[in-house]
């Protein structure tokens, strides 16, 4: 990027505060501090002149801030903590940050990150909501396995300890009375949190409804809807990547590849990078889906005689994302299978 003509202002956006920068023919100064308001943002924004850029780095209040100031002017730029080198410097204060931020963008060193639109970040905001929840009845469930091993307690007759008839079961067990307050506690706690997980997934049901990729992406045999919306959420137009291998990378489902001098290239565990949310969809989505009959069951057998389990179900997410890319972007209803 070249160098930005007039005013570069550099954002660190804090819980109460706005720490900010400006940046005017390569010289640096603090401009103060702004209160982390929509009103203090406001007047910011007040203050601001047609040619000035703005940069502020992804934190909890970033898109609110972005909200308020975009509408008057076009040209905020978002980025990434790890594209900005400020983590790893030796001095780490609010007004250095945003001293760094003005410069890079005065620089033109600062890469913009994708802004999702509003409905999009609804959809994030209801899935991480959920994400939580499903966190929180994980942790109520196993409170209930750890007291049946200190017990000593035979396992369930049934799949399902948290079924009809494995409730039945557990309200049946000789229990110490700490234990059996424990175990009613977390057996309660399961049963709100399953409503609360009924009620958050009512409205990301109803937002799919309106949203024609999610319906797509649910044809493929073993994609549910919260799969698909996880997906969507993280992607959002999938047209923005030119490649299928730009899409993997940005879901953090490419392998790391390691080479030393004149030795072969080898590829190791997958680097992890973008959105946990999705890559954990995508995950769990391939052991139902690799159980099925359609594209992916093929390729998670070859893979798996020739590397092992583990590798061939990260390996079956990288295909299932593709498959994803391919449907979206060539707005095909069916998937199709494929060796590659």
């Amino acid at each position: 990027m070249p160098r930005w003509v007039g005013r570069a202002v550099g954002l660190d956006v804090y819980r109460e505060f706005c720490e900010v920068a400006i940046c005017e023919d390569g010289r640096v100064r603090s401009a103060g501090r702004v209160p982390a308001t929509p009103e203090g943002v406001k007047s910011l924004a007040d203050s601001l002149v047609s040619s000035d850029r703005v940069a502020l780095e992804v934190t909890g209040g970033c898109w609110e801030v972005t909200g308020i100031l975009e509408p008057r002017w076009n040209r905020v730029v978002v980025v990434s903590p790890d594209d900005t080198g400020i983590v790893s410097g030796r001095a780490k204060t609010d007004r250095l940050d945003a001293r760094a931020l003005a410069s890079l963008l005065w620089r033109g060193e600062l890469e913009a990150v994708w802004v999702p639109d509003e409905r999009c970040r609804i959809l994030r905001r209801r899935l991480a909501r959920r994400e939580q929840l499903v966190r929180s009845r994980t942790r109520a469930k196993d409170e209930i396995h750890a007291c049946l091993q200190r017990r000593l307690q035979p396992r369930p007759p049934c799949s399902d300890l948290f079924g009809v008839r494995g409730r039945r079961w557990l309200a049946g067990l000789g229990l110490p009375a700490e234990e059996r307050e424990s175990v009613d506690a977390a057996l309660r706690h399961v049963e709100f949190l399953d409503r609360e997980l009924a009620a958050v997934d009512r409205p990301i049901a109803r937002q799919a409804l309106f949203w024609p990729e999610i319906r797509r992406l649910m044809s493929v045999p073993g994609v549910n809807l919260i799969c698909a919306a996880s997906f969507i959420a993280a992607v959002g137009n999938a047209n923005r990547f030119m490649t299928s291998r730009k899409l993997v990378a940005y879901l953090g489902l490419d392998p790391r590849v390691k080479r030393s001098g004149e030795g072969p290239a080898r590829s190791g565990r997958i680097s992890k990078r973008g959105s946990p949310a999705a890559r954990w969809a995508l995950v769990e989505t391939c052991w139902t889906a690799v159980l099925q009959p359609g594209p992916l069951r093929p390729f998670y057998v070859r893979t798996k005689n020739r590397r092992g389990h583990g590798k061939a179900v990260a390996a079956t997410a990288r295909k299932l994302a593709v498959l994803c890319w391919r449907m979206l972007t060539r707005r095909r209803t069916t998937p199709t299978s494929s060796r590659r």
